[in-house]
């Protein structure tokens, strides 16, 4: 057994079947012992490195397991380095596995050779580079553990040529072994407890971790046994169902009208599962220093610099079963009518009302289609720009992985990304949703999934612009002060089509349902180029001023 073939049995030990690469000739051996095992690991090879990399990301954020990518040295791995990053603000399991110059060449500036814990140090939670073919198979095991270990995250691990190549001896394949639940103090859980009990107007912001640790029945049970409202951090639609009585929508980047009242009633705030990420916390400016914020999260070093005033380092389930033991129900009368009250506000603001676009796509309507017309257990992937703003705010989403967007706006997500969640939820619509800006990026990752018969359907927003640096520019300088972010788009269907799926364009609101149905229906990757209207800025009303 060389060390090639360490990885990839140890890569089965661990129950993983499917990975995403762009081949390369610095990691032959490996291509190789993944060729012998082909009937045990699907092995999806990308059109571009970030296209692997990205796919691995929504891969691990779907399925709790590590997403496993693999690239070429040098120009691969700083290809790839996106979904690193993306796969790190997302809290998403990741291995990265990279070829690199043989053991004796480290160091001398070889041939595509970067050191990688210096470029991956803080992206990632660490770098492994074995040095012997025997050593491969434990620092494989170790990546792997750590991926999902704490708070989950990216692991590269570095592979020189010559230890892929190298004979590994009778190196035993190291088995898995579960994850290890983090449980907070329990002078700090009663500390939250009473702060609950207490509270008037409790909130609860529901994080990565929710949907990581499938607790999403945990988040509603805690909800119901509290009276307490719920918000979904910045793009993990799905940990909380849109339509329970506690939802009260999303938050991110900037507040609606009916939230900006909830925040200013709030006394108590359970950050649940959520790092408090900027977008999330706009900018780090939500709470008031009058409100006391609890936070769970299973990373001590995110809590400690989150600023919380009550801090519970450990999972989520565990946690809330700890809480729940706290406390008694049912809530007051009066907690239920407060939060009653902003969930009718919240039902307003979250219903599609058609009528005021400027174009001829009315993008509200768009969302009422797609509301009305996805199965329940879609999932739909989504890019950055603002054509997502009308996803997050009127869109249904019912169970935890009913979404997969990069929370660092990382364009260029989506396309790869459904080609993960289509081989993490087999048999499942998966749909993504990308502007004609991260279509340019990664939008050749559709032949991708027409080559493994990944059914996904992909729906091009295009305004023929960067609207969101439009939006800022407007709002930086002014009416007319846009410059650089127009662009000639090409006809998005024609290549579709040209590239072997089905498609369709849509100009016009009307003829969108029946472009829909049919692409649902297209037994085989789908793609609509829906031709907006840059002047209909983004959900919230804003219109592009000349």
């Amino acid at each position: 057994m060389n060390g090639g073939q360490a990885l990839v049995a140890t890569l089965l030990s661990h129950d993983l079947d499917a990975g995403f690469c762009l081949p390369g000739e610095s990691y032959l051996e490996v291509l190789e012992a993944l060729r012998l095992a082909k009937d045990r690991f699907r092995l999806i090879n990308t059109r571009h490195e970030s296209g692997a990399s990205f796919a691995a990301c929504a891969y691990g954020r779907l399925t709790g397991k590590p997403g496993i990518a693999f690239v070429t040295r040098g120009p691969g791995a700083t290809n790839a380095s996106i979904g690193v990053h993306t796969a790190r603000q997302d809290s998403a399991p990741m291995v990265l596995f990279v070829g690199q110059v043989p053991v004796s060449e480290l160091g001398r500036e070889a041939f595509q050779e970067i050191d990688y814990r210096r470029m991956f140090g803080d992206l990632a939670k660490a770098v492994f580079e074995p040095t012997t073919a025997s050593a491969v198979a434990a620092d494989t095991a170790a990546a792997l553990a750590l991926a999902a270990e704490g708070r989950p995250g990216p692991v590269i691990v570095s592979l020189p040529e010559d230890v892929t190549e190298g004979e590994a001896g009778a190196v035993a394949i190291p088995s898995s072994n579960p994850r290890r639940a983090v449980m907070p103090g329990a002078v700090a859980l009663d500390r939250a407890a009473a702060a609950l009990k207490a509270a008037k107007a409790p909130l609860i912001i529901a994080g990565e971790q929710v949907g990581f640790e499938q607790a999403s029945d945990a988040l509603v049970q805690l909800a119901e046994r509290l009276g307490a409202g719920v918000v979904v951090a910045f793009r993990r639609q799905g940990t909380m169902p849109t339509d329970h009585d506690a939802y009260l929508g999303h938050v991110g980047l900037a507040l609606p009208p009916y939230q900006q009242a909830l925040f200013k009633e709030v006394d108590v705030v359970l950050a649940l599962g959520s790092r408090l990420d900027g977008a999330t916390t706009l900018d780090f400016s939500l709470f008031r220093p009058d409100q006391t914020v609890i936070q769970v999260f299973p990373d001590a070093e995110v809590v400690a610099r989150s600023g919380a005033s009550i801090d519970l380092v450990g999972d989520v389930r565990p946690t809330v079963d700890a809480l729940l033991s706290r406390l008694e129900g049912p809530p007051s009368n009066a907690r239920l009518a407060w939060r009653a009250a902003h969930r009718g506000q919240a039902v307003a603001y979250l219903t599609p009302n058609p009528g005021d676009a400027l174009g001829r796509v009315d993008m509200t309507a768009v969302m009422r289609v797609l509301g009305e017309r996805l199965p329940a257990d879609a999932t739909i992937t989504n890019d950055a720009g603002n054509f997502s703003t009308w996803v997050h705010r009127y869109l249904p989403f019912r169970h935890a992985t009913s979404q997969a967007a990069p929370t660092c706006g990382a364009m260029g997500f989506s396309v790869a990304g459904a080609v993960g969640a289509a081989v993490a939820r087999p048999g499942k619509t998966v749909v993504s949703m990308v502007g004609d800006g991260g279509f340019l990026m990664t939008g050749q990752e559709l032949i991708t999934a027409i080559e493994h018969d990944l059914p996904i359907k992909v729906i091009v927003y295009d305004n023929a612009a960067y609207g969101t640096i439009a939006m800022h520019q407007q709002r930086r300088f002014g009416p007319g002060h846009h410059h650089a972010i127009h662009m000639k788009s090409p006809d998005f269907a024609g290549a579709a089509r040209a590239w072997g799926a089905f498609a369709a364009t849509v100009e016009e609101t009307a003829a969108f349902a029946p472009a829909l149905e049919a692409a649902l229906a297209h037994k085989g990757p789908a793609l609509i180029h829906l031709k907006t209207d840059l002047r209909d800025l983004a959900a919230s009303g804003l219109k592009l001023s000349a």
